[in-house]
């Protein structure tokens, strides 16, 4: 994936991230669900944009996150996706996409960087089992942010 931006301006690498984190600096991340929102504080400097399972809440009127699929996920983050030209795009993976077994998880994780264009995907859980799970998406080669 390019690291440059369709204005010329450098694309936000994980890489960039880590080298923030270890001089102290500070990191602005926020969730937008649609290409308007990306686009507003994409322009506003930020850092991290999350495409956040949070939609089912903001965008779906929904009282949960459980119903949100992962088909939900990618529609938003494309469009999330188009309307960033610096930030890190992040996409939370929803409930039982990556819970089930590894190899759902790794397949699932690239499907979503593959068809969205995003960096990177949000996994929740500090198990062993979901650390072993995370570990292999990674060895996958997808980035993945965690939830502290």
């Amino acid at each position: 994936m390019s690291t440059q931006s369709r204005g010329g301006e450098r694309r936000v690498r994980v890489l960039d991230l880590q080298e923030m984190k270890g001089r102290g600096d500070r990191i602005a991340a926020l969730t937008a669900y649609d290409f308007l929102f990306a686009r507003l504080v994409d322009r506003a400097g930020t850092d991290v944009i999350l495409v956040g399972d949070s939609l089912a809440h903001v965008i779906l009127g929904l009282d949960s996150t459980l119903p949100v699929s992962l088909d939900d996920m990618i529609y938003h983050a494309r469009a999330v996706r188009r309307g960033v030209e610096r930030g890190l795009v992040v996409v939370d993976l929803p409930f039982l996409t990556y819970q089930v077994s590894i190899e759902e998880a790794v397949r699932n994780a690239g499907r979503v960087l593959k068809e969205t264009g995003a960096a990177a995907v949000k996994m929740e859980g500090g198990s062993p089992e979901m650390a072993e799970t995370i570990a292999a998406v990674v060895r996958a080669g997808i980035p993945v942010m965690g939830h502290v």
